[in-house]
C-alpha cells in the first residue's frame, strides 16, 4: 500500500520536466563567439591574430609552392613543343631537298 502511493504520487513529477537537458548554444553576440568585438571575429587577443596570420602565410606558401610546379610543366612543355617543332622541321627538309628535279 505504501509503495503504490508511493509511485501515484512520483507521476505527476515524472510528467514535468524537472532539468533542462537542452546543449546551450552560442548566438552572434554572445560572450566568446567573437562577434561581439568591434571588428569581428579578426580583432581578437594576440593568439587569434597570430594565428589567422600563421593561416594566411601557410595558404601564400601553398599557392605559391602550386604556381612554381605548374610554371616548372610549362617550362617543360614548351621544351617538348620545341623538340616537336625541330623534329618537323628536319623531317619536312630531308624530304623536300631529295625532290629537285
Amino acid at each position: 500500500m505504501y509503495r503504490t502511493s508511493i509511485i501515484k504520487a512520483a507521476r505527476p513529477l515524472a510528467s514535468k520536466r524537472l532539468l533542462s537537458t537542452t546543449a546551450r548554444v552560442m548566438t552572434g553576440g554572445d560572450t566568446g563567439s567573437g562577434a561581439s568585438r568591434a571588428g569581428g571575429i579578426r580583432s581578437g587577443d594576440a593568439f587569434t591574430k597570430r594565428e589567422a596570420a600563421n593561416e594566411e602565410m601557410y595558404i601564400r606558401q601553398e599557392e605559391r609552392a602550386k604556381l612554381l610546379a605548374i610554371k616548372e610543366k610549362l617550362k617543360q612543355q614548351r621544351q617538348h613543343i620545341d623538340e616537336l617543332e625541330k623534329h618537323i622541321d628536319d623531317v619536312t627538309k630531308e624530304r623536300s631537298g631529295g625532290e629537285h628535279n
